[in-house]
């Protein structure tokens, strides 16, 4: 299949704006993809200068088959920007990749975004590509693995997934009666999800990832990582809506090579990397690290 359209959502930074579209520029299979770049609106006259540098920055892009710019004259805010932008490319394309303004991709993350969208289009229990992965050694470079936690740092799924994806937490009662469910979903008790679940219900917070990985647990679904990370963060500087820290990064793998990716043999999640990973999180447990994941699932 020809390379899944790629949805780069931009707001009021067009430093950081700049610096991802040159690694996805400089991306292979940069070239045969159509990027389709959505602007949101100014949140306030103190945002217009920078929202209006985004825009003209993203009219000029060249690189790709094609630059598709929708730019919001209100502000939608990140989640219902998401929202309305992967939904739109899942109706017309029937897949699509996602990333942020604020992130730099490895030369193999589209070429591995594509052959796994690819190898498991069929599969309905596979419900996400993720570009990042946890730091930490977690197999050779060309390996990919199994976890039940979605990600928000450059990712792709499909139609058939995204049409699951459940805005109204439809499963926040069954987990709020459950407490074995909730510690389940709390990875074990490693980071509080479900409070910022039930924040979400409540109206305080407006997180469409919490919203994404509540649809995947309900759903025992997968999401695949490679064994090392092809995406890192450059929002956590303080730039960022939610502040972050180099908590979660690691370096970017250089070296994946698509004749050299091995995909788990069976459809079911990697045990001792999701305890690993839940280990980290609780090691580094912290206010710092609290506003970290909270990016991370924004």
């Amino acid at each position: 299949m020809p390379p899944a359209p790629i949805a780069l959502f931009a707001y009021n930074r067009p430093a950081h704006f700049m610096q991802t579209v040159e690694a996805l520029r400089a991306a292979r299979q940069a070239r045969d993809s159509g990027l389709w770049v959505f602007c949101d609106g100014p949140k306030g006259p103190q945002d217009e200068d920078a929202v209006r540098q985004v825009r003209s920055c993203a009219r000029n892009i060249l690189g790709f088959t094609s630059v598709s710019v929708v730019e919001h004259e209100q502000s939608l805010g990140l989640a219902a920007s998401v929202t309305d932008g992967v939904s739109r490319l899942c109706a017309e394309y029937g897949r699509v990749i996602v990333l942020e303004d604020d992130l730099l991709i490895a030369p193999g993350f589209l070429e591995f975004m594509n052959l796994a969208l690819d190898y498991y289009e069929k599969e309905d229990r596979v419900m996400q590509i993720s570009g990042y992965m946890y730091p930490g050694e977690f197999g050779s470079p060309g390996d990919t693995l199994f976890l039940p936690l979605t990600s928000c740092w450059g990712w792709a799924t499909w139609k058939r997934a995204w049409d699951r994806y459940d805005p109204a937490v439809a499963g926040y009662e069954l987990l709020r009666r459950d407490r074995k469910l909730r510690q389940r979903f709390d990875v074990g008790g490693a980071y509080d999800y479900f409070g910022m679940l039930k924040r979400q219900a409540s109206g305080e917070i407006d997180s469409w990832g919490i919203r994404w990985y509540l649809t995947v647990f309900m759903l025992r679904g997968l999401v695949l990582y490679p064994a090392r990370s092809l995406v890192r963060n450059i929002g956590v500087d303080g730039s960022g809506t939610h502040g972050g820290s180099e908590a979660l990064q690691q370096e970017l793998s250089a070296a994946l090579e698509s004749r050299f990716i091995r995909y788990p043999k069976q459809l079911e999640w990697d045990e001792a990397a999701l305890a690993r990973v839940a280990a980290d999180l609780r090691a580094m447990r912290s206010g710092v690290l609290s506003r970290l994941i909270r990016r991370f699932v924004a």
